[in-house]
């Protein structure tokens, strides 16, 4: 394969699944009395889980997708409501 290419990648229903995972992980960190996007932001940058409390399994839902999933999802909504994509 030439190096010179730009691959793209899509995965399914990304955006969906990302969405429902944000609801329940905000809630659970907001029943623990966190602040979640304290919390979210610092488990983006480090990729250490213990950022994310396990209440509710809010830990373990949030490892299943990758982080530059999460990441994409995040830049995508905010383009789009600011009307740039």
């Amino acid at each position: 394969m030439p190096q010179d290419n730009t691959l793209v990648f899509r995965s399914g229903d990304t955006a969906a699944t990302v969405r429902e995972m944000f609801a329940h992980v905000y809630s659970a960190l907001m029943e623990k009395g966190y602040d979640p996007v304290n919390q979210i932001v610092g488990y983006l940058i480090s990729g250490d889980p213990t950022y994310i409390t396990s209440h509710r399994d809010a830990r373990a839902l949030i490892a299943r997708l990758q982080r530059d999933d999460i990441v994409e999802f995040l830049v995508r909504s905010h383009l789009r409501a600011e009307n740039m994509e």
